[in-house]
Order: structure tokens, then C-alpha cells, then sequence
């Protein structure tokens, strides 16, 4: 699929990873909404990128607010791409503390809301706008790119809403991508490792010390550009379809 000349809504665009894809498409010629919370960051990326970008307050978990993004994007042409990279609270708690307490059940549903049913949210709404869209030569009328984690296969101690809702990310991409076969849309699901961003809120040499002494090789953390090529690299190859690409320096989560 061409890049040039369409238009991609990232959620979570301010944030590390998807700062680094808003930033990959753009330079690709694609025109793209920046879909956020975080009104500072994302209204200075869109500025500092000019014509390229568009920022728009996006709450994953509100359709009103998604359907708002997408007529943003209509505005600048077809929707081709619809990459969701946005991040919420998460605990990190046992299931049981050491007293016996369970973990609070709304704590556990506000991770799946987010990570979960804001993914899914996403996904289709943009795949109603994506329908509309004239396909290529191919066939294809639009990709939709899911963030999962590593978290979904191999989930530790304390991430149990985490996990759970990653790994329902990862459970919904071949069935989307099997209902919007009909229409050329496409469903990827990319499943990162560590990766270095904000979010850690730790001197980088601090999270590498911690983090990227763990990955096989390279050894050290992700960094967000790489996982912002893999995009453009889904978004350009039509027939990537249905999978879930790990990437991770070929690490593996211990229960720790």
C-alpha cells in the first residue's frame, strides 16, 4: 500500500512509540492525526511537523470522541491507517496481596477497557471509514495496526489485568482480520519487548542497565523508531495479514 498521499490516525500519538510511528508515516508522505490525551505533547508534535500533522483529544474509550479523530482524517483524505498505540494505568498487584486480598475487580476492568476495548474501539471505527475507501490493485481498502506485548505470551508476576488484556489484543487480530477480509482491511498486531520511553520515567541509562541487560541481542532496550519502521513496513506490504509479529531482541519474560 502507498503511504504518499494518505492519511493514518495514530492512538496514543503522543506518547514514545507512537511519537516514533506519527513521525515514520509523516516522512512517508502520509497525512496523520494524532490521537491523544495528552494535549501539550500532542499539539506541539503536530506543530513541529506542520502541514504533515493534525492533532486531535482522542479518549480511546469513548466512541463519540474516536468518531471525532476519524472526521478529523476524513478532512485530509482516506483514512488508509489506523495504528493504536495507546497506554493507560496499570497496577501491578498480585492477584492476592500478602494479607489475602484480592485484587480490586474495577482496577482490573479499567486495564481491559482501556488496553482492550479501546483497541477494539478503535478498530472498528476506523474500519467503517476504511470501508468506504477505493481499493488499490490489490484489493486493499486499509491496515489497522494493534499493539499487544510480549506480556500477552509470557505475562509476570503482577500483570494479570496487564497480560490479560494483551492477550486479548493478540486473540482479536486474526478473527478482525478474517471479518474484514470481505472489505480489504488488514489486521496486524505488533507484540514489543522492552522498549525505552517516557513511560518508564527512569534516566535512560538507568532502564538500560535494568531492562537491556535481559535481552538476548541486541542487548538493550527497544527503541521506539524501530517499532515506528515496522509499521511502515505493515502499512506498505499487502500481503502481511492476520499475524502477530514479536519484536523484542528475542527476549522472554521470567515470572519476575
Amino acid at each position: 500500500m502507498e503511504l504518499a498521499g494518505g492519511v493514518a490516525l495514530v492512538t496514543g500519538g503522543a506518547g514514545g512509540l507512537g511519537e516514533a510511528t506519527v513521525r515514520r508515516l509523516a516522512a512517508a508522505g502520509a497525512k496523520v492525526v494524532i490521537g491523544d490525551l495528552a494535549d501539550e505533547r500532542g499539539e506541539a508534535l503536530a506543530k513541529e511537523l506542520g502541514d504533515d500533522a493534525v492533532f486531535a483529544r482522542t479518549d480511546v474509550t469513548d466512541e463519540d470522541s474516536v468518531l471525532a479523530a476519524l472526521d478529523v482524517a476524513r478532512g485530509l483524505g482516506e483514512l488508509r491507517i489506523a495504528v493504536s498505540t495507546h497506554g493507560g494505568p496499570v497496577a501491578h498487584a498480585r492477584v492476592l496481596d500478602r494479607e489475602g486480598n484480592p485484587y480490586a475487580l474495577d482496577l482490573f476492568k479499567r486495564t481491559l477497557d482501556v488496553y482492550l476495548t479501546g483497541t477494539f474501539n478503535v478498530l472498528r471505527l476506523s474500519a467503517a471509514a476504511m470501508a468506504k475507501n477505493t481499493p488499490n490493485g490489490s484489493g486493499t481498502r486499509g491496515v489497522v495496526v494493534n499493539t499487544a506485548s510480549i506480556a500477552a505470551f509470557e505475562g509476570q508476576i503482577g500483570q494479570s489485568d496487564y497480560a490479560a488484556a494483551k492477550s486479548g489484543v493478540v486473540g482479536l487480530g486474526l478473527v478482525a482480520a478474517r471479518d474484514l477480509a470481505a472489505v480489504g482491511i488488514r489486521v496486524m498486531t505488533i507484540a514489543p519487548g522492552t522498549f525505552f520511553t517516557p513511560a518508564f520515567r527512569t534516566p535512560e541509562e538507568q532502564a538500560q542497565e535494568t531492562w537491556g541487560s535481559k535481552v538476548p541481542f541486541p542487548k538493550r532496550m527497544g527503541r521506539p523508531e524501530e517499532y515506528g519502521a515496522l509499521v511502515q513496513h505493515i502499512a506498505e506490504n499487502d500481503y502481511l495479514n492476520g499475524e502477530v509479529i514479536r519484536i523484542d531482541g528475542a527476549l522472554r519474560f521470567g515470572p519476575k
